[in-house]
């Protein structure tokens, strides 16, 4: 059997170990996408950029030679287009590799917006290794740098550059930061707490352009805002979205809409073309309907699924929850599954601004199908371990709709299978002030 996986991120490198170990005998190619030496993670490059890690700490396998020792070819190159009738991928290069089964696992990219000056030198997106080289040739200690968008993305490149010790400002269209992934009170909490941190935080504000040239000391270049401020900035960061990266299947046959079209094996239109990762548009477990997830865990889980639906193992996918944690400076925030809540739903809050923390429970009958924090790492794992087994919780949600800081002992008495039977008297242990 020949297998080739196209992209080399955590779904493609996932996907090509897993087929490995299900088939010693089949010829495995792995094709990255950057003339990088080893496959690397994303979400390891805000680590290179503040220094805890070196270029090889963001390599996805450390060992030296893995790719090598497992038997698995890895290259590097681009796609020009598939002959799907044909099994046949056509390189940029020239080169056409031939294919038994195939695997699209080609991420995402960044979206450059409109704007004057978005391709001047000084003005990175931060995506790739090379782009995180150029960051570190202008994010000096004291740097004044602009970071346009604070959304999941942007927040976690904010953390990398306060901490190297550069001056920020953010700016970002919506009201609020992280607007896709929490509400206003805990988008709020985060746009104080970096402002408390001496971040310049700029919400429903809009970047008119940028131009060259600045009277600011170590700045070259101007942003000019749709407040009137022009912000001086020897660094722009663009941080406002990605796509997927789809563009080479024009004329495949393969269907796409904001991703690619999968089945619940994660197997495409075409024949023996399976798709997995940023570019794929996988069930999300809340709504039941397809989506793109662009989170690390989710590309991991639809690598190693569509590994075994390629080797002949039929695995269902059962759909994947949207979940997101952030780590801002100090402060962690989290949301899960229908942050937004459920219609008709109920939803529970519990609130101390003064203190960074929120709890904010939605329900949906007697299952819990979304959630929120902030400053409150306890709840992660049960909050995320609730919402994607979907656990009745009997009498505990109206116990909690009371008192949400008793998650612990809902979580561990529905877990052992005995909801409703724990003790129903009050039991307040967390100082925070509820609110209807």
């Amino acid at each position: 059997m020949n297998y080739v996986v196209l992209g080399a991120g955590p779904a493609g490198v996932t996907a090509a170990e897993t087929l490995r170990s299900l088939d010693k005998s089949a010829s495995i190619t792995l094709i990255g996408g950057e003339a990088e030496p080893q496959p690397y993670s994303r979400m390891a490059i805000p680590y290179f950029i503040y220094g805890k890690v070196g270029e090889d700490g963001t390599y996805l396998r450390q060992t030296a030679g893995h790719y090598d020792t497992m038997g698995i070819r890895y290259v590097t190159g681009r796609a020009g287009g598939i002959d799907a009738e044909a099994h046949k991928l056509f390189m940029s290069s020239g080169e056409t590799l031939p294919y038994d089964k195939l695997l699209i696992a080609t991420g995402a990219s960044p979206i450059i917006p409109r704007m004057p000056g978005a391709n001047l030198e000084g003005v990175e997106t931060c995506w790739t290794l090379e782009d995180a080289r150029e960051i570190l040739k202008h994010a000096d200690k004291g740097a004044p740098v602009v970071l346009v968008g604070a959304g999941f993305i942007g927040s976690i490149i904010l953390e990398a550059l306060y901490l190297r010790g550069c001056k920020i400002t953010v700016v970002e269209l919506a009201p609020r930061m992280v607007a896709r992934m929490m509400d206003e009170t805990a988008g709020g909490m985060l746009g104080r707490w970096c402002r408390k941190k001496g971040v310049d935080v700029r919400v429903n504000t809009k970047v008119n352009g940028i131009r060259q040239g600045s009277d600011a000391p170590g700045a070259k270049l101007t942003v000019d805002l749709s407040d009137g401020d022009a912000v001086p900035a020897s660094l722009v960061v663009l941080a406002v979205g990605v796509r997927s990266n789809i563009g080479f299947l024009v004329g495949s046959g393969i269907e796409t809409n904001v991703g690619i079209k999968v089945d619940n094996h994660l197997k495409t239109s075409a024949p023996d073309i399976y798709a997995a990762g940023d570019c794929c548009e996988g069930i999300d477990i809340s709504t039941g309907k397809p989506d793109m997830l662009a989170i690390q865990p989710v590309a991991v889980e639809h690598g190693r699924l569509a590994a075994l639906n390629m080797a002949g193992r039929a695995t269902p996918h059962e759909g994947s929850l949207n979940m997101n944690v952030l780590d801002t400076m100090g402060l962690i925030s989290s949301s899960f599954g229908l942050w937004q809540g459920a219609p008709l739903g109920k939803t529970a809050k519990l609130i101390d601004e003064e203190n960074f923390k929120y709890l904010k429970l939605e329900f949906e009958g007697d299952r819990l199908v979304g959630a929120q924090c902030v400053g409150m790492t306890d709840h992660v794992g049960m909050l995320r371990g609730l919402i994607q087994t979907g656990l009745k919780l009997g009498v505990w949600r109206d116990r909690l709709m009371e008192a949400p800081e008793r998650l612990r002992e809902a979580y561990i008495d529905v877990a052992q299978g005995r909801p409703g039977h724990g003790p129903s008297g009050p039991h307040v242990n967390t100082p925070v002030v509820k609110v209807a």
